[in-house]
C-alpha cells in the first residue's frame, strides 16, 4: 500500500531538466511581458499561474497529447468563453468559478483539446481582478494572446534545442513477426484504450512504437542469453 505512493523513476537525464526549465521561465516571460505590453501588467499578472502551468506541458512533456498546439489554443479558448458565460449568467462566486471549470472540462473533452491549466483559467476568469474585469468579453483577448505567445516560445525554443515540437503523427512500426502472439497495431490500442474508460495522456501510435521497441531489446535480450550460453 505504502509503494504505491512512492515516484516512479524518470526516464529523463538532468540535462533535459535544465533545458526544460530554461524554457518554461523563458515561455512565461515572454508571454507575460507581451500580455502586460498590450492589456497591462494587472491583467498579465493574473493570468501567470494557468501560463506556468501551460510552460511545464509544453516544455517538460512536449510529446504528450496535454501540450500540442491545439490542446492550448483550444482549450483556453473554450475556458475562457464557457468561464464569461458563466460570469454573466450566474455571477461571479466560488460556485460558479467552480462550475465553469467543470463545463470548461467537458467542452474541452468534446473539442478535444483537454489542457489541465485552462481548467485554472476558467476560475481565475469568473473570479477576476477589476481590471480583467472591466474588459468583460474583451477578457478573451489577454487569454489568446498568452496562450499563443506561449505556443510560439515552444515552437521556437524546442526545436532549437533539438526537440520535435508539436509532435509528428507517429509512422507505423514495422511488424516484427511472433510465432506465439499476433502483432498488435495502433488499431487494437485504440481500442485497448476505449475500454480502460479513462484519459491517458499518451497516443496510441506512441504506445504502438514502444511495445514494438520492447520486443525488439527482448529478442536482442534473448539471442544474447543464448549465444552466451553455448560459449
Amino acid at each position: 500500500m505504502l509503494a504505491r505512493w512512492l515516484p516512479a523513476a524518470i526516464n529523463t537525464r538532468p540535462s533535459e531538466w535544465s533545458r526544460a526549465a530554461i524554457g518554461m521561465s523563458l515561455g512565461t516571460l515572454f508571454s507575460v511581458w507581451l500580455c502586460s505590453q498590450v492589456f497591462g501588467i494587472q491583467v498579465a499578472q493574473h493570468l501567470v499561474g494557468p501560463l506556468g502551468a501551460s510552460a511545464v506541458l509544453l516544455f517538460a512533456v512536449s510529446s504528450g497529447a496535454l501540450a500540442q498546439p491545439w490542446s492550448i489554443l483550444g482549450g483556453y479558448f473554450s475556458a475562457g468563453v464557457v468561464s464569461l458565460l458563466v460570469a454573466h449568467v450566474l455571477g461571479r462566486t466560488l460556485g460558479s468559478a467552480c462550475l465553469a471549470a467543470g463545463m470548461a472540462v467537458v467542452l474541452m473533452c468534446w473539442l478535444r483539446c483537454l489542457h489541465p491549466p485552462a481548467g485554472a483559467l476558467a476560475l481565475l476568469l469568473v473570479l477576476a481582478d477589476p481590471a480583467t474585469i472591466a474588459l468583460d468579453w474583451k477578457a478573451l483577448a489577454p487569454v489568446m494572446l498568452s496562450a499563443a505567445a506561449m505556443l510560439l516560445s515552444a515552437l521556437a525554443y524546442n526545436n532549437l534545442t533539438r526537440i520535435r515540437y508539436p509532435k509528428r503523427p507517429a509512422e507505423p512500426a514495422p511488424v516484427l513477426p511472433s510465432a506465439d502472439s499476433q502483432a498488435i497495431t495502433a488499431e487494437d490500442l485504440k481500442r485497448a484504450l476505449a475500454d480502460m474508460e479513462a484519459f491517458i495522456d499518451v497516443t496510441p501510435e506512441d504506445l504502438e512504437q514502444l511495445i514494438h521497441a520492447s520486443e525488439l531489446h527482448a529478442k536482442r535480450r534473448s539471442i544474447s542469453e543464448v549465444l552466451s550460453s553455448r560459449t
